[in-house]
């Protein structure tokens, strides 16, 4: 990796065991700096006069020179300004060898790691909030896998909830949806908030509903049946949510198949005093730790969360040999794990685990909730989404088919959601406005989409196809604009960057290149000729240009983008 190589060429020369080197803010001030406080230390000199002393040897090295134009102390730093040629011809080349490998490391040296996420409770609505979850997880696994380590995707389902129980009965109920026409599996979510409102409103009807879940959890009679019905609803809805988005998973888990092996867990806990009994009910006292109580199971017998999650959490490194088991859920479970992770440290379990939490999405008008229906489903998204895009790309394109329309809207519709919810670092709160995200000239998928669309087509234009054949001379030295360094400093970072979404747990950065990366194209486009340039020019801002679009694809396939060629 470039950056990578020319900061170990410097290493080498200053002899130095620790070297702190940092991006200067202002071009002014060099492309790449080297802080010598710690070098200082070593020598037990004062930082201005080793860096001095350091500049002098640098700039007498012929060897180290032939990198860099100009080497300069300021202060306690040492300043490098990078020859553009070398910076052109030594990145073009290794993006082109790389190709869509670019920026990939193997610094996570195959080690196995299970990422849990798109932990959907069947009966429910499928909104806005579970987007954020599941794109969340698709987008570390796909850090992970770049930077050099095997993701196993899992999912797991809750589908022995009380909320289960609480849509069976009012399905059971209402005519309302038993004769609808609408998709059954989203229809469930509609009668969840129904249920809810009418067991507030209703309070005498919750034994019913517990009765209910008794008959689930026992496997027996028709409310047991009725759950299996609408369950598979749940599951097949959720199923083609996933496949639109492009998300498999290696397995997916299910509270139900887990709750047998929870309760004989429980029940062994229980013997030895990790667990104790309160009430009727079964709790975890971890009061000692900080962490308060923990319910297990209710004093009507009826199971919760953590029974399942307890024989699941062991199951995992049993089945698939993991070196780690992070889960992505809401902020609002963060004591919830810390209790479950205590638990399982105290039966004696060893094995890493990571919860990563992401905070809410809201509405412009407030919070979201799914027992009062407040909420924007999936469906309902993508349907506004599409309306607006739809009308957008007729205006744009009135000489195009109606299949071609609908594809290249379809599928910028899908990306505009998934941008959104990932543009924003995990710690904070979305408000999710949908005038904003729709936007051509802001911080949204349609911005990245048009200058990536643009590119291609100066390419297209070009009628140079060949610029991908490596027999193809390039003279490099031509791209000696500010621009084009600009552009060129830009995707030497993108390594760097992927190692830095991934050591923060944050895909917001890799958007954030993005966005950046095509506003330089963007200006680069309007400023430099291309197209008119003479023969050697064009042929090196061409080369530049397809080095972008590779940097620019990748980055799409990382988020499972599909790229536009045409917008």
């Amino acid at each position: 990796m470039f950056f990578d190589d020319l900061k170990l060429k410097i290493i080498n020369e200053t002899g130095a065991r620790s070297v702190n080197f940092a991006y200067p803010p202002d071009s002014k001030f060099g492309d790449i700096s080297l802080a010598c406080f710690d070098l200082a230390k070593e020598q037990k000199k004062p930082p201005l006069s080793v860096a001095s002393e350091l500049a002098g040897k640098l700039n007498s090295n012929n060897g180290i020179k032939q990198f860099f134009s100009k080497i300069e102390p300021v202060g306690p730093y040492i300043n490098f300004f990078i020859r553009p040629e070398y910076l052109a011809s030594q990145l073009i080349e290794e993006v082109g060898r790389e190709n869509k490998k670019y920026g990939f490391n193997i610094s996570g040296q195959r080690k196995k790691i299970m990422i849990e996420y798109a932990n959907g409770n069947t009966h429910k609505e499928f909104h806005i909030g579970h987007l954020r979850n599941i794109f969340f997880g698709e987008a570390v696994k796909s850090l992970l896998e770049a930077n050099g380590y095997e993701a196993v995707p899992v999912s797991y389902i809750n589908d022995f909830g009380i909320n289960a129980a609480k849509t069976i009965w009012n399905w059971k109920n209402s005519v309302n949806y038993k004769n609808a026409e609408e998709d059954k599996g989203y229809l469930l979510g509609k009668c969840y908030a129904e249920a809810s409102q009418l067991l507030i409103d209703c309070p005498e009807k919750k034994e019913e509903v517990v009765l209910i879940k008794k008959d689930i959890e026992a496997r027996r009679g028709e409310n047991y049946e009725l759950w299996e019905e609408t369950r598979q609803w749940s599951i097949d809805y959720f199923s083609s949510i996933y496949k639109e988005f492009n998300i498999e998973f290696a397995h997916t888990f299910y509270e139900s198949e887990e709750i047998d092996d929870g309760l004989k867990l429980t029940s062994q806990l229980l013997k030895k005093g990790i667990l104790k009994k309160s009430e009727g009910a079964v709790v975890a006292n971890l009061e000692e730790y900080g962490l308060g109580f923990l319910p297990i199971i209710r004093s009507d017998g009826t199971a919760l969360y953590p029974v399942a999650d307890l024989a699941l959490a062991s199951k995992k490194f049993k089945l698939y040999d993991l070196n780690e088991s992070i889960y992505i859920v809401d902020i609002r479970q963060s004591l919830y794990f810390s209790q479950l992770f205590k638990i399982l440290e105290l039966i004696g379990y060893q094995k890493k685990m990571t919860h990563l939490t992401y905070d809410f999405v809201t509405l412009p008008d407030g919070m979201m909730s799914s027992r009062t229906g407040n909420v924007i489903t999936y469906k309902e998204l993508k349907a506004k989404v599409l309306e607006k895009l739809l009308a957008e790309t007729k205006q744009r394109h009135d000489d195009w088919s109606e299949e071609k329309i609908l594809e290249i809207a379809n599928n910028l519709a899908l990306a505009t959601m998934k941008f959104e919810l990932l543009k924003v670092g995990a710690d904070k709160i979305i408000v999710f406005n949908l005038s904003e995200a729709l936007r051509f000239d802001g911080y949204t998928a349609c911005y990245l989409y048009y200058g990536y669309a643009r590119l291609k087509s100066v390419i297209r234009k070009s009628g140079l196809a060949d610029l991908q054949d490596s027999k193809v001379s390039i003279n490099y030295d031509l791209l000696n604009d500010e621009k084009e360094k600009k552009l060129l400093l830009k995707i030497a970072k993108y390594p760097e960057i992927l190692k830095l979404a991934l050591d923060k747990y944050n895909p917001s950065e890799v958007t954030k290149y993005l966005f950046e990366l095509v506003q330089l194209s963007n200006d680069y486009y309007h400023d430099v000729n291309i197209l008119k340039a003479e023969g050697e020019i064009k042929k090196a801002r061409l080369v530049l240009i397809r080095a972008i679009l590779i940097v620019l694809g990748n980055g799409f396939d990382l988020f499972k983008f599909s790229a536009l060629e045409e917008m």
